[in-house]
């Protein structure tokens, strides 16, 4: 308990002690005494805890002492602050949201440090504290402890972690604009040294940020956020997509015509790009497709559209940081509500190839639509490879290299340019892409600022036949 009930004694000389000359004083109704070598000491502390309470500070009734040094006293490491941080974001976080926040307090971790000397290998410590200090696991008692707190540690991670946990800076220090400004260093390099991409850098600043507020807002250890004190300024992000590598419809056409002529893996999984690019999907959308999310038109209406029920995500992050243990984690759409489900109209050509793929191969036993070789989830590692296949079949060398339809994601791309650039209206659009009109805008804005022409031409139109009424 902190008061200002502070009451100091004189100075008391106690002879055949080694350190006769002893300070008292009483906070509230305790008790608390000093002992030093020498009297110009014992009046030097005196002097020091007497300028604390004039000062404006309140006293500690257990340790005796100012409250900046009891705070200090009572500071937390980084390293501990880091530790309690990921734990209490982990019940409530995605997979991937978990993993996110481990590798960049990883990333920062080593520079809050208050020597480099002993240090580690990069490589052991960053395995220690992304895999085992920042990642937790559930406990006998249903709790979510660290993970190097409950389970056996490998000598190397273990001796990596004891350093880190000896020479971490107090979180006090570790809040100084110097040791802010060399974080944000650190989290603009990859582990190569390379400039990391600007996104990649911002969304670990703001997890460090994130974790500083947690210090000042909940747990009180600090008075102000430290960013607060830093002046810098975070780089400019473009997150538009670079429309020179996103492929056209002929494109799209004949790298799904490719990814079909590499045999049986192929043919099954052609329709998973369809998806893709024929409805928008994320990747991890349509490996959570299953049977009875479609409804398909009859068989003799082959020119009717039909519908998909959008309601599942299956993004891959590892089997560590799911709470199944799988290393796909289950959620729903992205950035909206838990049960929200999408409704996709589905072109004829898209139909006829889901009809295709269920008369050939019909639907795993759990009813999704897609399987891995195995029978599996279809993992990114099998349908990335099968993707590199199919740009080397279909591009001449010079694409090849570049990053024209460089990854599956590019089919998503090409499907919301091509409806935008048929003048589809931009919020249908969104919708069916999932996305909300403001991230269409920042990510789509050339092909949108395009088709304003367009526009004026129609509004120009009811302009001149207007009546004048």
């Amino acid at each position: 308990m902190l008061t200002f009930d502070v009451v100091f004694w004189s100075i008391r000389r106690r002879s055949g002690r080694p350190r006769p000359w002893e300070v008292r004083w009483f906070v509230g109704p305790e008790s608390h005494s000093k002992s030093y070598l020498t009297k110009p000491q014992a009046d030097g502390r005196r002097s020091q805890l007497m300028a604390a309470l004039q000062g404006g500070q309140r006293f500690d009734m257990e340790t005796g002492l100012p409250e900046k040094e009891w705070a200090a006293l009572s500071m937390p490491t980084w390293f501990e602050h880091a530790k309690a941080y990921a734990l209490m974001k982990w019940p409530s976080a995605a997979a991937k949201h978990r993993a996110s926040i481990a590798e960049s307090l990883a990333v920062v971790t080593p520079v809050f440090v208050t020597t480099q000397k002993g240090r580690p290998d990069p490589g052991v410590l960053r395995e220690a504290l992304y895999q085992w200090a920042f990642r937790a696991v559930e406990s006998e008692t249903g709790e979510y402890v660290a993970r190097c707190d409950a389970e056996d540690v490998p000598d190397e991670i273990r001796k990596a972690l004891d350093w880190i946990a000896s020479h971490s800076l107090k979180v006090v220090d570790a809040a100084k604009p110097e040791q802010v400004r060399a974080a944000f260093t650190a989290l603009s390099k990859l582990l190569s040294g390379k400039k990391a991409a600007e996104n990649t850098a911002n969304r670990k600043r703001m997890v460090l940020s994130n974790a500083f507020r947690y210090a000042v807002e909940e747990r009180a250890l600090l008075s102000r956020h430290p960013f607060l004190a830093v002046d810098w300024t975070a780089p400019t992000t473009s997150d538009e997509v670079d429309f020179r590598y996103v492929p056209g419809p002929r494109l799209a056409r004949d790298l799904l015509t490719a990814v079909s002529d590499q045999g049986a893996r192929g043919e099954h999984l052609e329709a998973f790009y369809g998806a893709i690019y024929y409805l928008a999907t994320r990747p991890a959308e349509a490996a959570a497709l299953r049977e009875e999310d479609f409804n398909l038109p009859p068989e003799d209406r082959p020119d009717a559209w039909g519908e998909v029920l959008v309601s599942e995500s299956h993004p891959e992050v590892g089997a560590g940081w799911t709470d199944s243990g799988k290393s796909h984690d289950k959620r729903g759409l992205k950035h909206r509500a838990k049960d929200a489900v999408r409704s996709v109209p589905i072109p004829p050509v898209y139909v006829r190839m889901v009809r295709s793929h269920l008369t050939r191969y019909g639907a795993a036993p759990d009813g999704r639509l897609f399987r891995a070789a195995g029978g599996g989830r279809v993992r990114s590692t099998e349908y990335c490879e099968l993707w590199g296949k199919a740009r080397e079949a279909v591009l001449n060398p010079t694409e090849a290299k570049s990053k024209l339809a460089d990854v599956p994601y590019s089919l998503r791309h090409a499907a919301v340019s091509l409806w935008i650039k048929q003048g589809v209206d931009p919020a249908e659009v969104a919708y069916r892409a999932g996305h909300s009109i403001a991230v269409l805008y920042r990510f789509y804005a050339k092909i949108l600022k395009g088709s304003s022409d367009h526009a004026n031409r129609l509004i120009q139109a009811g302009l001149d036949t207007s009546d004048g009424g």
